[in-house]
C-alpha cells in the first residue's frame, strides 16, 4: 500500500514537472500545424523577413467591435490569431492591443483621428433587421509615423495587407520608378501607378530628357510609333549605366473597334537586340480567353452577347519564377509572340508566360472580328511565349540590366489590362524583382483570389453530365436495396424466434 502511494506520489510530481517544463519551453518555441493548401494561416517567410528588418517598436491598435454577425466575428478572430503571429516572431518589436470605441466615446474620436471610421451593417437582433454602426481596423504606430488599415472586411489578402503597412513604416527610403513620357504620346496608367505608390516613389519621366541617376525601374508602354533620335539615346544610355526596363508592347496597333490590325514600325524595338529577344509581327490567339459582349440583332431586337474571343487570351501557363510563382491566371490584349536567341553569353532569357496548346498566329492581314472568324477554328498548335524576363551584361562594365518584356500595349493602361487585379500583381512582382526588393513577391499571391475549372472537351462534359445525373440515383437505389435486404433479414430472425 505504501509503496502504490509512493508511486502514485512521484507520478503526480513527474506529470506536474512535464506539464511546468511544457510551458517554459512554449514560451519561446512554437509551432502550429496548418493544412489550408496555401498556408494561410501562418506567417510567410517574407512577412518573417520585414520584421527581421524592426529595430524599434512597431504598437499596433485595432479598434473592432464585438458581436458582431456572421464573417465579421470570423475576421475578428482571424485578425487576433495572426497578430499574435507576428508579435511572437517580431522578437518583441511589435505589440498590439483590442479596443472596444462602441461604448466609449473617447475610444471612438480616437479611432476617427486616426482615420478608422464606423461602418454601418445590417445585423438581426431580436427578430428585428436594424442597422449597426460597428468598428473594424487597426492603426500602426512606428516613431512619428502611422499606417492605418480602415476596414477589414475579408481576410483574404490581410496578411499582404499587414506586412506591407510593416514594411512602409520600417524601411527608411522608398525607391524610385519613373514613368517614360514620349513626345505626342500620352497613356493613362493611374491605377497600376496607385498601386506601386504604397511602395515606391512614382514619377513621370521625360524622355526628351536624361533618366535621372535615381531612377531604379523604368516602365514604357503604348508606343504605335518610331521615337525621336534624343528620346532613344536617353533610353540607351538609361539601360547602358545597368537601368531596368518593364516594357508592355505589341507589335501589333490592334483595334476591337475597328477590327484591324497594323504592324507597329519604330525605333523603340532596337533596344531588345540588347537582350536578344525579337517581337513578331503577329498576333497570338488562345482557345482560353476572355469574353466580349457583341450586339447581334435578333428579329426586331438588338440584344447583347457574350462571346469568346481569343484575341484576349487568358494566361495560366507559368515558368518556375518567383515573378510568377502563385499566380493563377494572367489577362492579355492582343499580344504579340517573343522569340529569344540565347547564343550569346552575355545575355540571359527565361520565359514567364506561354499559352495553351490550343493556340494560333495571326499575321499578314488582320481581321479581328468577334463573330465567324475562321481564325478561332484553327486553334490546335503549340503555346507561344508572351512575356519574358532577360538580362543583359553591358560591355567591359559590371553593369547588369534587367527587363521583363510582356508583348500587349494596353497591359498597363487604366483602360485596358491595368485595371486587372491578376495583371496588377504581376506588375508589383517585377518591380520588386527588378529593383531588387522581394520581400513581398511571394506574399502577393500567396491567397487563391481565382480557382476556374479545367476545361474539357464536348465527349468530356457528356460524361460527366451523365454520371451526376445517374450516379445519384444509383445510390438511392442501392441505398433502398440494402435497408431491404436489412428489414427482409429482420423479419425472418423474428418469425423463427417467435414463429
Amino acid at each position: 500500500m505504501v509503496k502504490n502511494q509512493k508511486a502514485f506520489a512521484l507520478y503526480i510530481i513527474v506529470a506536474i514537472a512535464a506539464v511546468v517544463l511544457v510551458n517554459v519551453v512554449g514560451q519561446s518555441l512554437f509551432f502550429r500545424v496548418d493544412l489550408t493548401a496555401s498556408q494561410i494561416y501562418s506567417l510567410s517567410p517574407s512577412s518573417k523577413a520585414v520584421l527581421n528588418k524592426m529595430d524599434d517598436l512597431v504598437t499596433a491598435k485595432v479598434y473592432f467591435s464585438e458581436d458582431l454577425p456572421g464573417r465579421y466575428g470570423n475576421n475578428r478572430r482571424f485578425l487576433q490569431d495572426i497578430l499574435e503571429e507576428y508579435a511572437a516572431y517580431s522578437g518583441g518589436n511589435l505589440k498590439f492591443e483590442f479596443y472596444q470605441p462602441d461604448d466609449d466615446e473617447k475610444l471612438a474620436e480616437e479611432a476617427v483621428k486616426y482615420g478608422i471610421q464606423p461602418v454601418q451593417l445590417q445585423v438581426v437582433e431580436n427578430d428585428k433587421l436594424e442597422i449597426k454602426r460597428v468598428h473594424m481596423g487597426l492603426v500602426f504606430l512606428y516613431e512619428d509615423q502611422r499606417e492605418v488599415i480602415p476596414v477589414v472586411q475579408t481576410t483574404t489578402g490581410l496578411e499582404y495587407e499587414i506586412t506591407r503597412k510593416i514594411k512602409k513604416l520600417v524601411d527608411d527610403q522608398k525607391q524610385v520608378i519613373g514613368f517614360a513620357q514620349f513626345e505626342g504620346l500620352e497613356i493613362k496608367t493611374q491605377n497600376v501607378q496607385s498601386q506601386l505608390q504604397e511602395s515606391y516613389r512614382v514619377n513621370p519621366v521625360p524622355m526628351t530628357e536624361a533618366v535621372p541617376a535615381n531612377v531604379n525601374l523604368l516602365f514604357v508602354s503604348g508606343v504605335t510609333d518610331s521615337v525621336s533620335e534624343g528620346e532613344l539615346q536617353n533610353l540607351r544610355d538609361y539601360i547602358d549605366r545597368g537601368g531596368n526596363l518593364f516594357l508592355a508592347q505589341s507589335k501589333i496597333d490592334a483595334s476591337l473597334q475597328t477590327q484591324r490590325g497594323t504592324p507597329i514600325t519604330s525605333n523603340l524595338f532596337d533596344v531588345l537586340d540588347t537582350y536578344g529577344v525579337r517581337l513578331e509581327n503577329n498576333l497570338v490567339l488562345d482557345e482560353f480567353c476572355n469574353n466580349i459582349t457583341v450586339t447581334q440583332q435578333r428579329g426586331f431586337f438588338r440584344v447583347n452577347t457574350a462571346v469568346a474571343y481569343p484575341f484576349f487570351p487568358i494566361v495560366r501557363n507559368f515558368s518556375d519564377h518567383v515573378m510568377v510563382g502563385g499566380l493563377e491566371q494572367v489577362h492579355l490584349l492582343f499580344p504579340s509572340e517573343i522569340t529569344y536567341d540565347t547564343s550569346d553569353s552575355t545575355v540571359t532569357v527565361q520565359p514567364l508566360l506561354h499559352t495553351s496548346e490550343k493556340s494560333g498566329v495571326a499575321s499578314g492581314m488582320f481581321n479581328l472580328g468577334p463573330m465567324d472568324n475562321p481564325m478561332f477554328e484553327t486553334l490546335s498548335e503549340a503555346g507561344r511565349t508572351v512575356g519574358v524576363y532577360a538580362t543583359s551584361k553591358l560591355g567591359a562594365s559590371t553593369s547588369t540590366s534587367q527587363l521583363v518584356l510582356i508583348p500587349d500595349s494596353s497591359f498597363l493602361l487604366d483602360e485596358g489590362g491595368g485595371r486587372m487585379p491578376e495583371n496588377v500583381v504581376l506588375v508589383m512582382n517585377a518591380s520588386d524583382v527588378l529593383i531588387g526588393d522581394r520581400d513581398l513577391v511571394a506574399l502577393r499571391s500567396r491567397e487563391i483570389t481565382s480557382r476556374p475549372l479545367a476545361a474539357i472537351e464536348d465527349g468530356g462534359r457528356a460524361t460527366w453530365k451523365s454520371i451526376n445525373i445517374i450516379l445519384p440515383a444509383l445510390l438511392v437505389i442501392l441505398y433502398g436495396m440494402l435497408q431491404w435486404r436489412l428489414e427482409t433479414s429482420r423479419t425472418k430472425r423474428l418469425e423463427e424466434l417467435y414463429g
